[in-house]
């Protein structure tokens, strides 16, 4: 996997160089671009597009953007910024992450999580999304449709679905297997829980400016959105 990173801070650039690496040894970053003029520039040479960007929004002579429209890229894109304004403008912009500085590793592993599971899907490598969870209940395996799950939750490192009638069932599964069977109708707010966009009342502020994501059914936890992934929240959430 090759990754180009347009960044003016160098320090910057590194660190995300580094977590990248620190994720996937095999991915190599084949350029650190550090204005809008240096990546039309790069871009419009006979270089290799490579397999993912991760950019950043204010550059030192104008904003990234410019760049998109300058220059025809089919690389998807992961913005990087300090500022949570963009979001929906950078959806429209080969965007297909938003992650707020300073950034984490989680957020990083998330976005290069997210490239693959799409790489996947639009080369067809994985199946249509699915209809049912099986659950195990006593004796019995049991389909769950998944428009009838307010959420998958992790408790006591084990996870349960919980659904509109408000049963819970333990699942033999990872979280992250069953993001991948659940699609677009469902977002990971944080490492525990895995909710439907349609159990979502609504979403309030939170301490340390996190959001707090309201359900439309009583659960039993205070389930909070940090502030890094907020913007992605609020871009899946309307559906862009």
């Amino acid at each position: 996997m090759r990754v180009v990173i347009i960044e003016d801070e160098i320090l910057t650039a590194e660190d995300l160089k580094e977590s990248i690496q620190k994720l996937d040894e095999s991915i190599q970053v084949t350029a650190i671009l550090k204005s809008v003029k240096e990546a039309v520039a790069y871009f419009k040479k006979s270089n290799e597009m490579p397999d993912l960007i991760f950019s950043d929004i204010q550059l030192g002579d104008g904003e990234s953007f410019e760049i998109y429209r300058l220059v025809n890229i089919t690389a998807p894109v992961v913005f990087c910024t300090a500022y949570d304004e963009y979001a929906l403008q950078a959806f429209k912009a080969n965007g297909i992450d938003y992650i707020l500085k300073p950034f984490t590793d989680d957020c990083i592993a998330d976005a290069i999580r997210k490239y693959n599971g799409l790489r996947r899907t639009f080369s067809g490598q994985l199946p249509a999304r699915a209809q049912t969870i099986l659950v195990y209940y006593q004796d019995k395996i049991l389909p769950i449709k998944l428009e009838d799950i307010v959420l998958f939750y992790i408790e006591n490192e084990s996870l349960y679905l919980m659904t509109f009638d408000l049963q819970e069932y333990y699942l033999n599964k990872t979280l992250e297997e069953t993001e991948q069977l659940c699609g677009n109708d469902f977002f990971r707010v944080n490492r525990q829980c895995l909710v439907n966009r349609k159990a979502i009342k609504d979403a309030s502020q939170y301490q340390s400016r996190r959001l707090c994501v309201n359900l439309s059914v009583p659960f039993h936890e205070v389930i909070t959105i940090s502030k890094e992934k907020t913007p992605q929240f609020l871009a899946w959430l309307t559906g862009s």
